[in-house]
């Protein structure tokens, strides 16, 4: 039902009949936070080039932090390390998470750089091959597994060399990026599904043992955003070809993310530094006893499924 009237947005727009042509290009999004709740601390976001690790790349250092930026987009990874303030705020390394030695790496740069390692953010995550899943009996098992060697697998290397930068300090801060697709299913592919459900599971069990050695391990689970892969995502819904879009286009992606999509009353509707504020919050000494939790950054979706009962 909700593909079907995606459709019908895109034809009435088509026609004509949208709104506010190009406003959707709102991938990233600054903050007007002054906090200093990170002063002090050396974070390494991976993923961290564009979508939902750059803005959180640039609310860390806005609220005090120094990060490496790892990610496999040089360009852009570098571009954003140049505007968040140079190599003694912000510096870029190249780290594809499914090679374990590149993982290290970005860890071993932070500490080697400032001293210290006092976040970690595994944010890097894949779609896989196409969104729009296809009946389980047409699975493609080798985009299955390079989807969860990116998104789990890549989170597990993550928590793993952070572990070893922080434990012997008695002190640290993992984060993961999982999503609602890992707890309710039916809205993504399997692939991606699945390795988000376990990165929630990799996050409790990691918990529960880093406690007691002064490292909290957290999720953060993001509902849709208008990120350069939340886009590629809508597009395959509505069968849109990819690159760039039309003013119509435009409209029907604005439309989508922040109508059909938004949960949200008031004006409200979910971005990127809505995930990157909570991921301050989790870092920062406000969260100190807060471990194995998922917190879910949804605006309401995963809270509730209406009952199909038609209406009187």
């Amino acid at each position: 039902m909700m593909f079907r009237a995606m459709r019908a947005v895109l034809s009435a727009a088509r026609s004509g009949a949208g709104g506010r042509a190009g406003s959707s290009s709102r991938f990233l999004s600054g903050s007007s936070s002054d906090s200093r709740r990170l002063a002090g601390k050396v974070a390494v976001i991976t993923g961290a080039a564009s979508g939902i690790g750059r803005v959180t790349a640039a609310e860390f250092v806005r609220s005090g932090a120094r990060v490496v930026l790892a990610d496999v987009q040089d360009d852009l990874g570098r571009a954003a390390a140049a505007e968040l303030g140079g190599p003694d705020t912000a510096c870029y390394t190249r780290c594809d998470v499914t090679d374990e030695a590149q993982v290290a790496a970005a860890v071993d740069l932070a500490v080697a750089r400032h001293g210290r390692l006092d976040v970690m953010f595994n944010n890097a995550g894949t779609l896989g091959g196409r969104y729009v899943a296809a009946p389980i009996e047409s699975m493609d098992m080798a985009d299955f597994d390079r989807v969860l060697a990116v998104n789990l697998r890549g989170v597990a290397a993550g928590i793993k060399h952070a572990a070893r930068a922080m434990a012997p300090h008695g002190q640290g801060c993992i984060l993961c990026t999982s999503s609602t697709s890992g707890a309710l299913a039916g809205s993504a592919p399997h692939a991606y599904s699945v390795s988000k459900t376990a990165v929630v599971g990799m996050v409790r069990s990691a918990a529960a043992e880093l406690a007691a050695r002064g490292v909290r391990v957290n999720a953060i689970s993001p509902y849709a955003i208008a990120t350069p892969m939340g886009a590629r995502a809508v597009r395959e819904m509505l069968g849109l070809p990819p690159g760039g879009a039309s003013e119509d286009e435009e409209e029907v992606l604005r439309r989508v993310f922040e109508e059909d999509f938004n949960e949200m009353g008031g004006g409200v509707v979910l971005g990127a530094e809505d995930i990157a504020r909570a991921a301050v919050f989790l870092a920062s000494d406000d969260a100190r006893c807060i471990t194995g939790h998922n917190l879910m950054v949804d605006g309401g979706f995963s809270v509730a499924k209406p009952l199909n009962v038609p209406a009187s």
